[in-house]
C-alpha cells in the first residue's frame, strides 16, 4: 500500500499525516469542509475561539454520523424484513 504524507490546515494549525494514497483525496475534502464549517459557525454564531468552533464541527459531525448510522439501520432493517416476506412467498408456493 502507497503511503504519503500531507499536510492538512485546520483553524489555521498544520497537521502533518501518512496516509495511503487512496484516502489522501478524501481527507484533503474533510479537512476543506471543516474549515468552511469553522467559518460558518464565526460567521453565524458568536465564536471567538478556535477551540470552540471545533467543538461545534465535532458536534456536528458526530450528530450527522449518527443519523446516517440510524438510517443504513433503518435500511437494512426494511430489506431483511423483505426478504423474510420474499421467503414466506416462496415456501407457501413450494407447498
Amino acid at each position: 500500500m502507497e503511503m504519503r504524507r500531507i499536510t492538512i490546515n485546520i483553524a489555521g494549525r498544520n497537521y502533518p499525516l501518512n496516509v495511503p494514497a487512496a484516502e489522501e483525496e478524501t481527507l484533503r475534502k474533510v479537512g476543506k469542509q471543516i474549515e468552511m464549517m469553522i467559518r460558518e459557525f464565526e460567521a453565524n454564531f458568536d465564536v471567538k475561539d478556535k477551540q470552540d468552533a471545533l467543538a461545534m464541527c465535532a458536534l456536528k459531525l458526530g450528530a450527522n454520523a449518527e443519523v446516517h448510522q440510524l438510517n443504513n439501520e433503518k435500511i437494512v432493517q426494511n430489506a431483511n424484513d423483505r426478504l423474510t416476506k420474499v421467503n414466506l412467498l416462496l415456501d407457501q408456493i413450494e407447498k
